[in-house]
């Protein structure tokens, strides 16, 4: 995983391109989180790179919360990466839709 320093997003600062067979997803984190890269990939059998999103401070209407945005994915099962092995989860992507995963709160078992 790598780590960066970004300064806070403003409302409005990340355009998701949505509809036919594309979405989005967001990822919620904690605080703790902030900078880290998370990494998805397809786990449908569609093949392709893992892509990653740094966790990015966001300043919202309703406050600030941590999140890594990832626009225009192909609708499908993406894996999400905890580490280099080891899968936090899977999130289905709708086209023309937002899918919301949440970090989870302790170590998944198996994680380096």
């Amino acid at each position: 995983m790598h780590e960066h320093s970004h300064g806070p997003s403003e409302s409005g600062s990340v355009l998701l391109d949505l509809g036919g067979d594309s979405g989005a997803l967001i990822i919620y984190t904690g605080r703790e989180e902030h900078g880290r890269e998370i990494e998805i990939s397809r786990a449908d059998g569609a093949v392709g790179p893992r892509t990653h999103s740094a966790v990015r401070e966001r300043h919202v209407r309703d406050g600030i919360f941590h999140s890594a945005v990832y626009p225009n994915l192909p609708a499908g099962i993406y894996s999400v990466w905890w580490d280099d092995h080891t899968s936090a989860g899977a999130i289905s992507v709708t086209g023309g839709r937002v899918a919301e995963f949440v970090w989870p709160s302790s170590v998944p078992p198996g994680a380096s």
